[in-house]
């Protein structure tokens, strides 16, 4: 049977009869077709092809979806003795009872539709979805249309608009008819469309008022109405407001979300160096460890406990602190202890410490970036405002570094090691006089230190790839984060941290992220011009030395 070569229809026309078919069983049911009523569409009055389309709209939408679906894919045909038949390939199928029937092809009838019956049946076909009493049928037949709102069935989105009690879906149908009726639509409906086109967040719409304020090339308006001109100049404003105030909230959580990674990385920086003074370049692969060590717990999840993957990263995080904390007490107790008042050598001597941690992994993993998969529960975003959508793993490492910083002043202001820290930081002399151990209090906080940045690993593994480098893009920042806090102090570290992320991702826009970090830098070191000791200043003996 051969099938005459038609243009395709619009593919939203092929997503509102697939959504007629999943929702049939909740639509409400209403008058069964029969074979007369569609005989009208095979005939030349065209009034009677209208009356026919009006009914397939009111009818039981199992029977009417399939048949609206062939007259807009043109493969509703007329069989002489049979009626109204579906041709789907070699078969025809009677459009009333679905069944397939035994026809000659030579025989068969194409029906005549002008463009006006035709946009009366994508109508027809949305109305049907539109009205459905079921608000997920009409949450997905909206959806369907926000697509390409232009080309939505201008009267049933005017009907189901009126009638919709859900306003969220309200707001969206308002949308799509607003779109329907903005180049041809009445002065009152214009006027209408443009106030709520500029509460509108979808970037298109700009484009699609831009022509109202336009001049043609005599300089002309193009849209010679005044008031729809000052209408659509009001929505611009506002849009453009709108998309300033998301670019400023999105720029202030990308600040915090950056600072709250240099606050992982420095954090334990800020407790060694403040307690033994050393320049430690290695502290940055403490990040990479804590991060392999995630990527190993993952490994290891996803080979024997494929069904618990999405608990895999709170098993992580003990692992990556442990991980990095051993590494780290180790480098003390081998080097940093045998090179204490010597910064020079300690730089040095740390920075081909760094070297060699490098180039282990590069020989125990490759050299080649590994993949950490975020947890179900971590994936996606939530949209903050129109226009912004923050994603989850950003704000869990948001979440958790503010739990790391109370974990930490916990252990240094509420336990006794944190009393020998202290005490070893401001008087080391003095400490050692009434029995502090500083070589043993030098060892476990410089561990605990270590542990902290490879929790920031941790973390850094669930916005990025992993691998050897990847402690190297952090030291610098975290070193400018130290200094500019004050040495040593955990409130410093924190302002700071917030502070460096904030101002970077508020210059980025303006001049790319290599001139922002040189102009940070600029402005860190003309701030410790005027006060050497950082933000918060070190108190104790050791400070007035």
């Amino acid at each position: 049977m051969s099938r005459s070569m038609l243009p395709r229809a619009p593919w939203w026309r092929a997503t509102l009869a697939v959504l007629l078919l999943m929702a049939a069983p909740a639509l409400w049911a209403a008058a069964a077709l029969t074979q007369a009523d569609l005989r009208p569409l095979a005939e030349d009055d065209f009034d009677a092809k209208r009356a026919a389309i009006v009914a397939l709209a009111k009818a039981d939408p199992k029977q009417a979806g399939p048949i609206l679906q062939a007259l807009q894919d043109d493969t509703l045909q007329f069989a002489p003795g049979v009626g109204m038949v579906r041709v789907e390939g070699e078969r025809a199928i009677d459009a009333i009872t679905g069944k397939p029937v035994e026809v000659d092809a030579a025989a068969l009838q194409s029906l005549t539709l002008n463009n006006s019956l035709r946009a009366q049946i994508d109508g027809a076909a949305g109305s049907l979805l539109l009205s459905s009493p079921d608000a997920t049928v009409r949450a997905q037949a909206i959806a369907a249309l926000l697509e390409r709102p232009e080309d939505a069935p201008r009267e049933a989105v005017a009907a189901a608009r009126q009638s919709e009690a859900d306003t969220a879906l309200r707001a969206q149908l308002d949308v799509i008819w607003a779109n329907t009726v903005l180049a041809d639509g009445s002065r009152d409906e214009r006027l209408e469309a443009i106030r709520i086109l500029g509460r509108d967040s979808d970037p298109v719409t700009r484009q699609r008022l831009q022509p109202l304020v336009e001049r043609d090339e005599s300089g002309q308006y193009r849209e010679p109405d005044a008031q729809l001109r000052a209408a659509a100049q009001q929505a611009l404003d506002n849009l453009q407001a709108s998309e300033r105030q998301a670019e400023l909230i999105g720029n202030l959580f990308a600040g915090l979300s950056l600072g709250s990674v240099l606050l992982l990385a420095a954090l334990g920086l800020a407790i060694t160096y403040g307690l033994i003074g050393v320049i430690n370049m290695a502290h940055g692969e403490f990040l990479m460890i804590g991060a392999y060590a995630t990527w190993l717990v993952q490994s290891l999840f996803r080979t024997y406990l494929p069904d618990a993957f999405d608990w895999y990263l709170p098993a992580a995080l003990p692992a990556a602190f442990l991980a990095a904390a051993a590494v780290g007490f180790v480098l003390e107790r081998l080097v940093l202890r045998h090179l204490y008042g010597r910064p020079l050598e300690t730089l040095l001597a740390t920075f081909g410490v760094s070297l060699l941690l490098m180039q282990a992994v590069r020989m125990l993993f490759g050299a080649q970036n590994v993949e950490v998969a975020n947890p179900s529960w971590m994936s996606g975003g939530v949209q903050w405002m129109p226009g912004l959508v923050i994603p989850y793993n950003r704000i869990v490492i948001v979440v958790f570094a503010l739990a790391v910083v109370a974990i930490a002043w916990a252990v240094l202001n509420r336990t006794r090691l944190g009393l020998f820290v202290r005490a070893t930081t401001q008087n080391r002399t003095m400490a050692a006089c009434v029995g502090v151990r500083t070589w043993k209090v030098d060892s476990y906080a410089f561990a605990f230190g270590a542990g902290i940045a490879g929790l920031g690993g941790c973390a850094l593994s669930q916005i990025g790839n992993v691998g050897p480098d990847l402690g190297q893009a952090y030291i610098i920042d975290s070193f400018m984060v130290v200094v500019l806090g004050g040495v040593g102090q955990l409130a410093g570290t924190i302002v700071g941290a917030f502070g460096l992320g904030i101002i970077n991702k508020f210059i980025e826009p303006f001049y790319g992220a290599v001139l922002a970090k040189i102009i940070v830098l600029v402005l860190i070191v003309l701030f410790i011009q005027k006060r050497p000791q950082g933000l918060f200043a070190l108190k104790g003996r050791s400070a007035e030395a």
